[in-house]
Formats: structure tokens, sequence, C-alpha cells
């Protein structure tokens, strides 16, 4: 083809565009590639600045816990318990000592051979600083606040004496990002024989969704759960409710936020 009729068409284009009003076919499917382009770059650094908002946010909480002060005690038949936050930098010697115990005693067997080298794993993730904590310390005396130190090293609460409050077991949790996405992950939820069965191991993870709901990042897990009474199902069920009602409404209060957003980002754009 002849490079000079080539020109003069794509001239005789430019001109007929121009007096339309209209831009050339050629120059119209470029800007919409590279606008394309912009808004999907726009789109990717907005993700990113808002996953890392988010872990700012979860990060610089000191005791998720504070929030939600009624869920920070569970009774039920036989068990009164109240849970207090930790961090993995700042955990005592005893609280090492127990922590090391506790998951020997429940994760040994599972583990067999493999346990020593996993048993190394789990003592580097337990001092980690952005390893959170949830312990669980029962009371013989229901209705008492009392705190008292753990005393001994190498004991669970079993033989721990001279104590009205002994820990009975713990959550470890962390705020980490997965497929680019802020998440809660459960690293541990370590209970003693002597609680387990009667429905801590579910409140504790309902309550670690609900803490994630709170600060915005996201969190799955499978909830398994046996009651052994009727009357430990009822005041499970109870407590249950109560928890999944808060998730609802902070569930709906992060839909109105979002939905406002939004209405904001449309309006912006309008004018």
């Amino acid at each position: 083809m002849d490079p000079t009729r080539v020109k003069k068409s794509v001239a005789m284009e430019k001109g007929l565009a121009q007096l339309l009003g209209q831009k050339p076919a050629m120059e119209v499917g470029g800007f919409s590639r590279n606008g394309e382009k912009r808004m999907k770059r726009k789109d990717i650094l907005d993700k990113k600045k808002a996953v890392d908002e988010a872990m700012k946010a979860a990060s610089s909480v000191k005791d998720p816990l504070v929030s939600f002060s009624p869920f920070c005690h569970y009774d039920t038949i036989g068990l009164s318990v109240h849970l207090k936050s930790g961090r993995g930098d700042k955990l005592s010697s005893p609280m090492k000592q127990y922590i090391q115990n506790l998951l020997k005693v429940n994760m040994e067997g599972s583990y067999g051979s493999e346990w020593p080298a996993e048993e190394k794993v789990k003592r580097r993730e337990m001092v980690a600083p952005e390893a959170r904590y949830i312990f669980v310390h029962s009371f013989p005396d229901s209705g008492t606040n009392e705190m008292t130190a753990l005393l001994g090293t190498g004991k669970t609460s079993n033989t721990i004496t001279g104590a009205r409050a002994t820990i009975v077991g713990f959550v470890q949790y962390r705020f980490t990002i997965e497929e680019d996405l802020p998440v809660v992950y459960v690293y541990e939820l370590q209970l003693e024989p002597s609680v387990q069965g009667k429905g801590l191991g579910r409140f504790l993870m309902q309550l670690i969704e609900l803490i994630a709901c709170k600060i915005g990042v996201d969190s799955s897990y499978e909830i398994l759960c046996k009651a052994f009474s009727d009357e430990a199902k009822a005041k499970l069920e109870v407590t249950s409710d109560a928890l999944s009602s808060l998730l609802v409404e902070e569930e709906m209060k992060k839909d109105k936020e979002e939905e406002d957003g939004r209405k904001k980002q449309r309006r912006k754009s309008e004018k």
C-alpha cells in the first residue's frame, strides 16, 4: 500500500473527527487502554493502602479485649473463667514454661517423632512480638476478680498451689496478610483436659472473630463443639446468640461505612 495514501487517510479521518467533535478511533482506543491501566494501578494502590491501614490499626490496639469486657468472662457448669490479653514479647518466664508444657501435653502425641522439631518452631512463634494471646484464668470461687501469679515452673494449673486463680489454657493469634487480605490467623488454641468439652473453645473462636470484625480484618474457621448436658447446651446457646448478635451489628456497621464511602466517591466523581 502506498504510504502517502495511508497518511492522507489518517489525516482525513482526523479532520472529519474534529469537525464532528469526536476523537479518531485510533486515539480513542489508545486513550481507553491507557485509562484502564491507570485505573487498575490506582485500584491496586488503593487496595494496598487499605490493607496497610488495617494492619497498622490492628497492631496499634494494645488490648483488643477492652472493647469486649462483657465477654471476658465465661461461666458454665463447674467452670468460671476470666480472659486476659498478652503479647509474645511480654511473656514472663513461668508463662513461657506453662505454654511449652501445655503444648507438649496436648500436641506431642499427634506429632509423634516429629515433635522435637515442631516444638522448636512453636517456641520461636511463642515469643514473637506479633504474637497476641488470650489467657484463660479459672476461678474456683465464682465471681472473684483476684489475679495471682503462677507459682513454680514446668507445671500445669493442677499442680500450681497457693493461687486462687490458675491458668487453664490460651489462644495465640496474629494479625497478618494472606492472599493480599488482612486476616486474623489463629496459631494455637490450647486448653487443659479438665476444661475441655465445656464450650470454651467455641466461645474463644467466636471472640477471635469478633475482634477481627471490630478491627476490620478477615477471619475464617470451622467451629466444632459438643455439650454434655442440657443445661450446658442452654448456656452455650445463650452465649453464642449474644456473640452472634454483636457480630451482626459489627457487620451491618461495616457495610454502612462501605456504602457511605461509595456514595461519597460517586458524589466526588460527579463534580
